[in-house]
């Protein structure tokens, strides 16, 4: 890694890729679970929470390129894999078990609000302490969108 020279220590750059390994592997198990409420939501109000659905994780899909690709430019290698995401993901999967349309929209919105306060904290630690500016501002740009769909969510509900 040292033949990049992009004004990063190696130490400040490795810190920054991991702290990205696992906002990827975050967003992948987000996308996953989303998708898979998109597939499987049934009952009142199906047809919007099914669209609904579609366009978060549509959205979320470019997000995981673009962290992957942000490791990428950092000097990483993007996980790609299921096991390694799930062995990387602070959040949790959502197996089979069959839920209402409002469970699934409520799963979301605590996934959605965790990964906000998580970022919180990666931007930090990408910005103060490893150095990491233009990490740190991508971040907040990732907790942006997390708050404006956990708010999406939240007014679903209301």
């Amino acid at each position: 890694m040292s033949d990049i020279n992009i004004g990063l220590a190696d130490k400040s750059r490795v810190g920054a890729i991991e702290v990205l390994s696992a906002v990827l592997a975050d967003e992948y198990v987000l996308y996953t679970k989303t998708r898979n409420f998109h597939w499987n939501v049934t009952g009142e109000g199906f047809s919007e929470l099914h669209k609904f659905f579609e366009s978060q994780y549509d959205t979320i899909d470019e997000t995981i390129d673009e962290v992957a690709e942000r490791i990428r430019a950092l000097g990483g290698a993007s996980a790609g894999s299921l096991a390694e995401f799930l062995k990387a993901a602070r959040l949790k999967e959502a197996p089979g078990r069959k839920r209402d349309g409002m469970s699934m929209v409520k799963e979301l919105l605590a996934d959605h609000e965790a990964l906000a306060r998580t970022l919180r904290k990666d931007v930090d630690t990408t910005g103060a302490k490893l150095g990491d500016a233009g990490t740190s501002d991508f971040l907040t740009g990732l907790l942006e969108q997390h708050e404006k769909a956990a708010w999406m969510l939240r007014a679903y509900l209301e």
